[in-house]
C-alpha cells in the first residue's frame, strides 16, 4: 500500500514557481514582464525561478528583440502541464487522505 503522503515536487512547492506554472497553465505562454508583474517578483528571482522551470523541462523561453528592446518569452510544455496536474492530485490526497472522515 502506497503511503497517502508522497513527497510533493520541489520545483513546484515553491510559490514562485507554482504561481509561474499557474500563470502559465492558463495563458500557454507569456512575455516575462506579464510574468513580473502578475507574480509581483523582482525581475532577478523571476529570471532565476523561470531558469529552474526550464532546466527541469517544464518550461521553453525563448530571446528576441522587439525594435531595440530585449523580449523573453515562456511557454509551458507538455511535461510542465503532467508535473503540474501530479503536483496538484498530490495535494488533493493531502487534503482526503484514505481513512479520513
Amino acid at each position: 500500500m502506497a503511503a497517502p503522503f508522497e513527497e510533493l515536487d520541489p520545483l513546484l512547492h515553491s510559490q514562485l514557481r507554482l504561481a509561474v506554472m499557474s500563470l502559465l497553465l492558463s495563458v500557454r505562454e507569456a512575455e516575462f514582464t506579464f510574468l513580473k508583474e502578475k507574480t509581483g517578483a523582482t525581475a532577478g528571482n523571476l529570471s532565476v525561478q523561470i531558469g529552474k522551470l526550464k532546466e527541469a523541462g517544464y518550461l521553453t523561453m525563448t530571446k528576441e528583440f522587439s525594435g531595440s528592446y530585449p523580449l523573453t518569452r515562456c511557454a509551458i510544455t507538455p511535461q510542465g502541464v503532467a508535473a503540474f496536474e501530479a503536483y496538484v492530485q498530490a495535494l488533493q490526497r493531502y487534503l482526503k487522505p484514505p481513512g479520513s472522515i
